[in-house]
C-alpha cells in the first residue's frame, strides 16, 4: 500500500533523479507515475537488450507509411495501433473530401503535424494549422478541406476513443494550467448551401463498418447551437508548460485530455532544469500499467535533432528511455543549454496496443 514512509536500501542518490554518480536511474512505478513507486539504481543500461516476440518496442517513420487518403481523395486514414479503448491512425490528405464523415464509436482528437486547411463541421467552420489539436465529439459530421500548397497535404495523428474525451479535472495549480480552455477556438455556425448535386454522402466510421448515409441536402445545415458539447481547436503554442528547476517532472504533469484507459500529453519547449546534478532527460522506465505511443512533432534534445514524424511504441513491461549517449551529452553540456525544445505528443493506454501490419512492416528494427 501507499505510505508516507519510503524505504531506502543499498546505494542510492540522496535526491530523486539527480546526482547518479554513474548509476542508471530506473523507475518501476504503478498507475503511470502516480501510484506506488520503486526507483532502482542499476550498473547497466536497462534498454541494452535484444528482444524476440510480440512485446517489443516499435519505431516507424510516419513518412514511410502510406494512408489511402494520401493518393485517393475517397480513401481513408491508415490504422497504426488499436485496442478496445482507442484507435490511433495516420492521415495524409491532399485533396478535399468528396464526402462527409461521422465517427460513431467515439470521440475524435486529431493532432496537425503538417499542413493547414478547413474543417466544415456541424458546429461551424474550423480553420486548422500546424500544432493544432482538433477535437470532434462522437457522431459529429465533418468534412476536411486541405489548403492548396506546394506540399499539398495535411498530416494528422488521429486518436479515436470509445469513452468520452474530457479535460482533466483541475489540480493544485487550478483550471488554467497546463491547459487553459479559454485559448480554445470554438466555431460559429455557418450553414452551407446545397450545390445542386442529387445527394450528399456521409460515411459512418464504426467497428464492422463503414456505413454510408445519403442525404438530399448538405448535412452542414446548422443555423445555431448551444450547450457544452462542441468541436474546437487548440494550438500547442498556447499550452502552459509546468516546470521544475530541481527535478525532471513525470509525464503525467503534461496531461492534455483523457478518456477511460487513454491519456494524451504534450511534451513541449521549456526551461531546462537548472540545479547542478539534476538529470534533464526522462529516467528509464518500463510503463508497468500503460502502453506508450510517442509522436515526434519536431525540435531537439540538447542539440540532438529529433526526427519529425517518428512514431514509437513502448509496450508496458518493457524498458525504454533516451539512449545513454543522449544522457551523457545532457550532463556534459549542462552549462551550454538552458532550454529543451522538444515537441512530442504522447498517448498512454491502459490496455495493450496492437500494432497494425503496415506499422510492423516498416519497423526500423532497433530492437
Amino acid at each position: 500500500m501507499e505510505s508516507f514512509v519510503h524505504l531506502r536500501k543499498g546505494r542510492t542518490p540522496r535526491r530523486l533523479h539527480a546526482d547518479l554518480d554513474g548509476l542508471k536511474d530506473d523507475e518501476l512505478g504503478r498507475a503511470g507515475f502516480t501510484g506506488r513507486t520503486a526507483n532502482m539504481y542499476r550498473r547497466h543500461d536497462p534498454t541494452a537488450y535484444r528482444s524476440a516476440g510480440p512485446l517489443r518496442p516499435v519505431d516507424v517513420l510516419s513518412g514511410d507509411l502510406k494512408p489511402a487518403d494520401a493518393t485517393d481523395a475517397r480513401g481513408g486514414p491508415l490504422l497504426m495501433f488499436d485496442n478496445d479503448d482507442c484507435r490511433i491512425s495516420l492521415s495524409r490528405r491532399h485533396e478535399p473530401m468528396p464526402f462527409h464523415t461521422r465517427h460513431v464509436d467515439g470521440d475524435l482528437l486529431c493532432f496537425v503535424h503538417r499542413g493547414a486547411g478547413l474543417l466544415e463541421t456541424e458546429f461551424g467552420p474550423l480553420r486548422y494549422r500546424e500544432g493544432d489539436w482538433v477535437y470532434l465529439p462522437k457522431a459529429c459530421t465533418w468534412r476536411q478541406v486541405p489548403d492548396p500548397s506546394s506540399e499539398g497535404a495535411t498530416t494528422l495523428l488521429m486518436i479515436e476513443t470509445t469513452d468520452e474525451l474530457r479535460v482533466p479535472p483541475p489540480g493544485a495549480l487550478g483550471r488554467h494550467f497546463p491547459f487553459d480552455p479559454s485559448q480554445a477556438t470554438i466555431p460559429e455556425p455557418v450553414p452551407i448551401d446545397d450545390d445542386g448535386r442529387d445527394e450528399y454522402e456521409v460515411r459512418l466510421i464504426h467497428d464492422g463498418g463503414p456505413t454510408t448515409l445519403y442525404y438530399q441536402h448538405n448535412p452542414i445545415d446548422v443555423e445555431g447551437w448551444r450547450g457544452d458539447n462542441f468541436a474546437f481547436t487548440f494550438n500547442i503554442a498556447d499550452y502552459n508548460v509546468v516546470t521544475s528547476d530541481s527535478v525532471h517532472l513525470p509525464p503525467t504533469v503534461h496531461l492534455f485530455m483523457q478518456a477511460a484507459g487513454v491519456y494524451v500529453m504534450n511534451f513541449l519547449p521549456k526551461p531546462a532544469e537548472g540545479v547542478p546534478g539534476t538529470e534533464r532527460t526522462p529516467w528509464y522506465h518500463r510503463n508497468v500499467d500503460y502502453d506508450e505511443i510517442a509522436f515526434f512533432h519536431g525540435g531537439s534534445l540538447y542539440g540532438i535533432p529529433m526526427p519529425p514524424g517518428l512514431v514509437t511504441h513502448a509496450p508496458q513491461g518493457v524498458h525504454h528511455g533516451a539512449p545513454e549517449k543522449a544522457r551523457e551529452r545532457a550532463r556534459r553540456k549542462f552549462d551550454e543549454h538552458s532550454r529543451v525544445d522538444w515537441q512530442v505528443i504522447a498517448v498512454d493506454t491502459r490496455r495493450r496496443l496492437t500494432p497494425s501490419a503496415e506499422v510492423l512492416a516498416h519497423d526500423l528494427g532497433q530492437h
